[in-house]
């Protein structure tokens, strides 16, 4: 037992920083390959660390009729709501091409979801069958293979099992000459190539893949127990809305004890939280000292603000415009700019506290360093 947890700490060196974050969090052990349940994905977005304090060498092992047990608790899509994962708690599997496919959709704003939809709706039909929603499987894998540390193939194969639940041929790692390995987002790698696979021999390969691989709570939740059932766009949307919503729920609670608001401390808090800001408290003296009266962050501005956080890209732009003019942007430009650039608006109230944590230089004024960089950070939960 000591040798073998041994090796597989050892696994934790070949792994990426979000493939030890998964691992880290995984609870659950099927055949070999790491899942995580509903709760333990809830905890990976919204703490530091397991709150179990288990690590992945003692994940539970599940056997077949266990897993299916907990599976029969998995609700159709038309019945999901804002408190799913919070209802299902231990009831359900994530695998890690999942895990990863959630943390795309909790960056991304209302207006990709339908690029979303039609990235998976490779055939056109306005539908998106389990085939088609499986070639995800294969595009994240073969993104990852592309990413792997060199060292030892025994190591990296046990790795790949422990997280696509099957291994894969030693020399589909290596890299071919000329090939563009340029790191790209997985909502990039997913965008570049879902759309070419028609064309390739993905959506064939997705055939293999459903027949070796378990079901999981979203195959489930999406395509129904028998996997026939197909997804159509508006419960597509309402997932990923809903998903958005109950993470924000999630953190939003566990501050406001009770109340209909958060303070201002409280929410400059949630922002810092997985930035490489050094220094946090710097900025949480700065809103101390400029707030004059707290009347406190509802969840609906607390909501608004992460809605345009998602946009964060395209306010980008409007913001650079200013930079590149060597101008600072005031509050009033501010709440014009996120509104033109993504459509959000914010209140009032909810900008002059953002501008009190990031005027660091207490001019009043906003530069593109003092709030973008920083913002893109927290977008992505430390992981850009």
């Amino acid at each position: 037992v000591t040798e073998n947890r041994s090796d597989l700490e050892d696994l934790h060196l070949y792994a990426t920083p979000r493939e030890q974050r998964f691992r880290r969090f995984a609870s659950l052990e099927f055949e070999g390959q790491l899942y995580m349940t509903p709760y333990d994905f809830i905890q990976s977005v919204t703490s530091d660390e397991p709150k179990r304090k288990q690590e992945f060498y003692d994940a539970k092992t599940a056997r077949e009729n266990e897993l299916n047990q907990i599976l029969m608790e998995t609700p159709p899509v038309w019945k999901g709501s804002s408190k799913l994962f919070r209802n299902l708690n231990e009831k359900g599997v994530i695998s890690y091409t999942e895990y990863l496919f959630l943390l795309c959709i909790l960056t991304k704003p209302h207006a990709g979801f339908r690029i979303a939809f039609n990235m998976f709706d490779t055939d056109g039909n306005e539908m998106v069958d389990k085939k088609e929603f499986l070639v995800l499987q294969e595009i994240f894998r073969k993104k990852n293979e592309k990413r792997e540390k060199r060292g030892d193939e025994e190591k990296r194969a046990m790795l790949r099992l422990q997280l696509y639940g099957y291994h894969t041929p030693t020399n589909s790692v290596l890299k071919t000459e000329g090939e563009d390995l340029v790191p790209r987002s997985y909502w990039d790698t997913l965008r570049r190539s879902t759309s070419q696979a028609l064309f390739s021999d993905l959506a064939e390969r997705a055939d293999d893949i459903s027949s070796s691989l378990s079901d999981t709570t979203l195959l489930v939740h999406f395509f129904g127990k028998k996997g026939k059932a197909e997804l159509n766009f508006e419960d597509f949307y309402r997932f990923m809305d809903n998903l958005q919503t109950e993470v924000l729920e999630i953190e939003f609670l566990s501050y406001s004890n009770g109340m209909n608001t958060i303070s201002e401390e409280d929410f400059a808090h949630i922002l810092l939280r997985y930035t490489n800001v050094e220094n946090t408290s710097s900025y949480l003296d700065n809103m101390r000292c400029n707030i004059s009266e707290e009347k406190g962050i509802t969840f609906e501005e607390f909501r608004s603000f992460f809605q345009f956080l998602n946009n964060l890209e395209d306010f980008a732009i409007a913001m650079q415009m200013y930079n590149f003019a060597s101008r600072s942007i005031g509050q009033d430009e501010f709440k014009r700019a996120v509104y033109v650039a993504t459509g959000v608006k914010l209140s009032p109230h909810l900008v002059n506290t953002v501008f009190k944590i990031f005027d660091v230089d207490r001019d009043d004024q906003l530069s593109y360093k003092e709030f973008i960089g920083i913002m893109k950070d927290r977008l992505n939960r430390g992981f850009r």
